[in-house]
């Protein structure tokens, strides 16, 4: 049987992370048992185990004393899987998820049928009530409102963005299987794979880091894949500062410029220092230290205020 072994990044976040165990306790894994190591991110009160999870050997803590960054965080755990289970599958998991209870059996079953698949996403729903434009759903439709459905990268504009994202499901992805990229709210690999391209890009540490490890894989020769049968409820941003913060636009701004360039070609390369241009003018401080810290090479984590 298939062992998977899930990364779960921990920050001042104890409730989301416990309310996640929670789901993956209740979770269809007869056929492709898992291991769940949780990695506590330098929070300010170490995380521990509700007692009615302590007793299950397969969930282990681990702690940093640092904050890693999403990326820091996830190799963290990573590594530690690796080293210490036989492990042929990794996941990486956000922990404001809840995953459907037949979140594995789809997954893993695709990455065993479908060799041209180098990582796999499922379809993530926001959590019912935390939908961006809330007043706009009925209330049966809470819960059914796409966050994402695959993942498209616009070379032109610089950006990279969620299919589907604000729509109501209907079954309009059923049909779609390539994405641009996986999101690191929730994939999953084989484990020959990370071997062959190394962790999460410390560069980023945090946004556009999945977007990266999808192009190292795509490099590889392989595809990127939808799932629309497995599912996972987010509440996006639930662990960090959220959309619209300080952190989101300073990390969003800058990686975006990290990624265009590393991997575009002349005419992106020259959008990118359109872009820059353009942050250095803008009225945001955050804007214009994104571009300085780009052109600094002072990527990683930096202090944002």
């Amino acid at each position: 049987m298939a062992e998977v072994a899930i990364i779960i990044v921990n920050y001042n976040s104890a409730a989301l992370t416990s309310q996640c165990l929670a789901s993956l306790v209740e979770a269809d894994t007869h056929l492709h048992p898992i291991q769940v190591i949780v990695v506590d991110n330098g929070s300010n009160t170490q995380y521990k185990l509700p007692k009615k999870l302590q007793k299950l050997k397969w969930i282990e803590v681990i702690r940093s004393e640092s904050n890693l960054g999403f990326t820091g965080g996830n190799n963290l755990g990573i590594e530690y899987a690796i080293e210490k289970e036989s492990v042929d599958y990794v996941m990486l998991l956000n922990n404001d998820t809840v995953v459907d209870k037949q979140l594995f059996k789809h997954l893993v079953n695709h990455l065993e049928t479908h060799p041209e698949c180098g990582i796999i996403s499922p379809k993530i729903y926001f959590q019912a009530n935390r939908e961006y434009f809330l007043d706009s759903y009925h209330s049966a439709d809470r819960g059914r409102v796409i966050w994402y459905a695959g993942g498209s990268v616009d070379w032109q504009n610089l950006t990279a963005f969620h299919r589907g994202v604000d729509e109501i499901d209907r079954g309009q992805f059923a049909d779609q299987t390539i994405s641009d990229f996986a999101t690191g709210c929730c994939l999953l690999l084989k484990r020959e794979i990370l071997e062959k391209i190394g962790s999460l890009d410390d560069d980023y540490f945090l946004y556009f880091e999945d977007t990266d490890l999808s192009m190292r894989v795509r490099n590889l020769g392989y595809e990127i894949h939808y799932s629309d049968q497995a599912k996972v409820w987010h509440l996006n941003a639930g662990s960090s500062d959220g959309v619209g913060s300080s952190l989101h636009q300073y990390f969003q701004n800058r990686n975006r410029l990290i990624f265009f360039f590393r991997y575009g070609n002349w005419q992106v390369k020259l959008n990118v220092a359109r872009v820059v241009f353009q942050l250095f003018t803008s009225q945001h401080y955050l804007d214009r230290k994104a571009a300085l810290h780009f052109i600094l090479h002072q990527w990683g984590k930096q202090p944002v205020i």
